[in-house]
């Protein structure tokens, strides 16, 4: 069982609700970071488009963002053990609202609907994009009768050091509950702008160690620097949201994935159970 009433310390719950992010210092121990790279190493040669077991090389803009790794919790059990890891898993349905005393018993008390690694060398970045002035009910903030009710939150977990110069994630703190347009959206979004923070009016860039996790609602903008130094940069996001949500893409579960995982686990990646059909013989 979750222990929500741990779930965050007033603080933590001050600090989301006013920034729109957590950082969460040594979420992953060493040994797990490890085993995550690891299973890096066999992969990183993957191209867009292609299959890897059950693991997909995607991008959603083009080389210039690097390569991202979908259905990354498909890897093995490294990757799996982060879908419920409880570094992160009470806050996140806090966050999202189906804790006690809105706990969603139908269904499960969150969902996946997106999860990839990704892996940048020098130049690659992503633009900043998203915002509260979107009002998109699937990334959505919000907070009534003393709970919060987000959309989606997401867990970036590094896989090693991201400092200055290494293509950090990139956030503006408070633009989740934007009522106006950032007015230098149209250049934030294309990535070559984001090369600086000094280039984007009010972005931060998040410095996290191997290890560390970032935890924000997706309706605050966000994107990354590009990478200046040699080497890579590793990570892989989780995106939570409410389990009557549905997949970001086209991607499924494997039916071996879904065997290997504890009860919880498979309630997060697939809580909706099989769609009841009358039988041949019905009459109709």
């Amino acid at each position: 069982m979750l222990d929500h009433a741990a779930a965050c310390t007033e603080m933590e719950r001050y600090l989301f609700d006013l920034n729109g992010y957590l950082v969460l210092e040594g979420a992953l121990t060493a040994d797990e970071v490890a085993a995550c790279n690891e299973m890096l190493d066999r992969l990183q040669d993957t191209q867009p488009g292609e299959w890897k077991g059950n693991v997909h090389g995607h991008s959603f803009t083009g080389s210039h963002e690097g390569l991202n790794l979908q259905q990354v919790y498909e890897a093995g059990p490294p990757f799996e053990r982060l879908i419920d890891h409880p570094s992160w898993i009470a806050k996140v349905i806090h966050f999202i609202g189906t804790d006690e005393p809105n706990f969603d018993g139908l269904h499960g008390p969150c969902f996946i609907d997106e999860n990839f690694a990704s892996i940048r060398g020098p130049g690659q970045a992503i633009g900043l994009h998203s915002g509260g002035q979107d009002r998109v009910t699937r990334c959505q903030f919000r907070y009534h009768d003393g709970h919060f009710h987000c959309g989606q939150i997401n867990i970036l977990m590094a896989f090693n050091d991201i400092g200055e110069g290494d293509g950090a994630t990139m956030v503006i703190p408070g633009s989740h509950k934007s009522n106006i347009r950032h007015p230098e959206f149209d250049r934030a979004a294309m990535s070559t702008a984001a090369t600086s923070v000094d280039g984007v009016a009010g972005a931060v860039e998040v410095h996290l160690k191997a290890g560390d996790a970032l935890l924000f609602v997706d309706s605050i903008m966000h994107g990354s620097a590009a990478r200046r130094n040699a080497g890579q940069r590793r990570m892989a996001v989780y995106r939570y949201g409410p389990s009557w949500g549905f997949f970001r893409h086209n991607y499924r579960p494997s039916p071996a994935l879904l065997d290997r995982l504890n009860s919880l686990q498979r309630r997060i990646v697939m809580p909706h159970k099989p769609p009841q059909t009358p039988p041949p013989d019905s009459g109709y």
